[in-house]
């Protein structure tokens, strides 16, 4: 909730219209929702100078609140599919975690990023697609072993998938997605308002972390594991656990493996 936490006031009119847009997705969990929004919504109508005073102000925090508030946050039901809505613009990439329940979309977690100089010279395609990386990134515990649905702009992404020929990053990126069970939607509009609403905050709102976004293919070393190294104790292991023995041995190794085996627990 920090991303939020620590948003500061819009300094224009679009700053504003796309903060209005995040907090519209969720308007249906607002009680009084348009007389909340009524002083900033004044503030969109043309020829009306976009002076923040303390009215407009106070009705920022207090949907600013309600965003990071029950019910709009709530916890995680692992018996339904999560949904990740991403977003890239030219400098930042936000992500939101969420889930709907008797369809109505509820949020978990916020998360926003800048991104660095390698990163900002990155094609339009390549930049949303490090955006689904970043959010698979930041929200792994919740989605290994969990149906996951991504809304994105983007169609590219899908025959990206399908590609042998894509740069290496994007192949690494590609072998990224294969251990999740994902479905992308190409959602435009109303499913990413709030993604994109992260995307665009500047620096001083995206999250400090040092940590950069790590966009090579993480645990790319975590199965290489010798399988010599463990054969030597797997049939010893079956039968102590199982009762059962090696499917070929002669009477002298068996009567050898039963020698052994006493030594083991």
């Amino acid at each position: 909730m920090e991303v939020i936490e620590k948003l500061p006031p819009p300094t224009s009119v679009k700053g504003l219209r796309s903060f209005l847009g995040h907090v519209g997705f969720y308007q249906q969990f607002i009680k009084d929702f348009s007389k909340i929004a009524k002083p900033l919504i004044h503030l969109l109508v043309k020829d009306v100078p976009f002076d923040f005073n303390e009215e407009y102000l106070s009705a920022f925090l207090r949907l600013k609140e309600v965003l990071i508030s029950a019910p709009v946050m709530q916890a995680p039901n692992w018996e339904l599919p999560f949904e990740v809505m991403c977003n890239a613009s030219d400098y930042a990439v936000g992500a939101v975690l969420g889930q709907r329940k008797d369809n109505k979309p509820y949020a978990i977690y916020y998360a926003s990023r800048t991104l660095d100089e390698a990163q900002v010279n990155y094609a339009t395609t390549e930049k949303e697609f490090l955006a689904v990386v970043f959010a698979l990134e930041k929200f792994r515990s919740y989605l290994i072993n969990s149906k996951v649905i991504i809304f994105t702009y983007h169609t590219a992404l899908k025959h990206l998938m399908k590609k042998s020929d894509s740069k290496p990053r994007l192949i690494r990126w590609v072998l990224l997605l294969q251990e999740f069970n994902l479905e992308i939607k190409d959602k435009v509009g109303l499913a990413t308002v709030v993604a994109d609403h992260l995307s665009r905050l500047g620096p001083e709102a995206t999250s400090r972390e040092e940590i950069p976004i790590d966009d090579l293919f993480p645990d790319e070393q975590l199965l290489a594991i010798s399988h010599q190294a463990t054969r030597w104790y797997a049939n010893l292991v079956n039968f102590k656990v199982c009762g059962v023995l090696p499917p070929v041995l002669s009477h002298q190794q068996r009567k050898k493996f039963f020698s052994d085996a006493k030594y083991f627990v």
